[in-house]
């Protein structure tokens, strides 16, 4: 299982992957959480508010990218 999580001032990933594929990730802009997974697989699903958490990541992820830019000046 893998897991990728990063902000900048504008922008903001968060993604889950198995085996090389993606599994599901944040789509901010639409507000929602995308399983992009093809039809011939059992579909994997990821639990209730996982895209609210990954929301919450982000704000975390923001807050202490502006933190390290002011220890940085």
């Amino acid at each position: 299982r893998f897991r990728i999580a990063g902000c900048s001032d504008s922008d903001g990933e968060e993604m889950y992957a198995l085996d090389g594929e993606e599994k599901w990730y944040a789509d901010f802009i639409n507000k929602k959480g995308v399983e992009p997974q093809p039809s011939f697989i059992d579909h994997i699903s990821y639990v209730e508010g996982t895209y609210e958490s990954a929301e919450a990541n982000q704000q975390t992820c923001r807050q202490n990218l502006k933190l390290s830019a002011k220890a940085m000046k």
